[in-house]
């Protein structure tokens, strides 16, 4: 699939952005056309080369309904997690691969439920929900047009009223 300059997109792993350029540059001696994306959540730019864009799994942001389902499904969703934390790790790693936001969600939600509840997480843990938040996070700021603090405040206000 193409992408042009506007495209709003996710890159697993990383998290959604806009493509803001489309530009050759040679890396490594080889010439190749790379979509330049900018990231809304640290203004972060990343260049994804055009070739691997469907390998990568590249795909087009959720749209504001889709969104909407996504935030109710944060707030519903129910927090069960392994109690073994190797087996904790390798399940969330691989819902955050997977690409799908409703895995990515889960892992999202357990996590902050975990930390908020058992007061604090481990190293590995509290790093895979920094980067799982950010995927998450910066999709739901592209799709809904809301700022970082307001989506990150709402899934803090759904935590907070599944613990009172």
């Amino acid at each position: 699939m193409k992408y042009g300059v506007g495209d709003k997109i996710v890159y697993p792993m990383h998290g959604a952005g806009i493509i803001e350029a489309i530009e050759e540059r040679e890396i490594m001696g080889e010439r190749q056309n790379y979509y330049i994306m900018r990231m809304p959540i640290g203004d972060m730019r990343v260049m994804i080369p055009m070739d691997n864009a469907e390998e990568i799994g590249l795909r087009d942001v959720i749209d504001e309904s889709e969104a909407d389902r996504v935030l109710a499904e944060f707030q519903n969703c129910q927090t069960e997690m392994d109690p073994n934390w190797n087996k904790r790790y390798r399940e969330n790693m691989s819902r955050i691969k997977s690409g799908d936001i409703y895995e990515v969600v889960r892992v999202v939600k357990n996590l902050m439920f975990r930390d908020k509840s058992r007061g604090g997480l481990s190293t590995g843990e509290r790093k895979m929900l920094n980067s799982a938040k950010q995927i998450l996070v910066s999709e739901l700021v592209v799709a809904k047009n809301l700022t970082q603090n307001k989506v990150e405040q709402l899934m803090n206000e759904m935590i907070e009223q599944e613990l009172a």
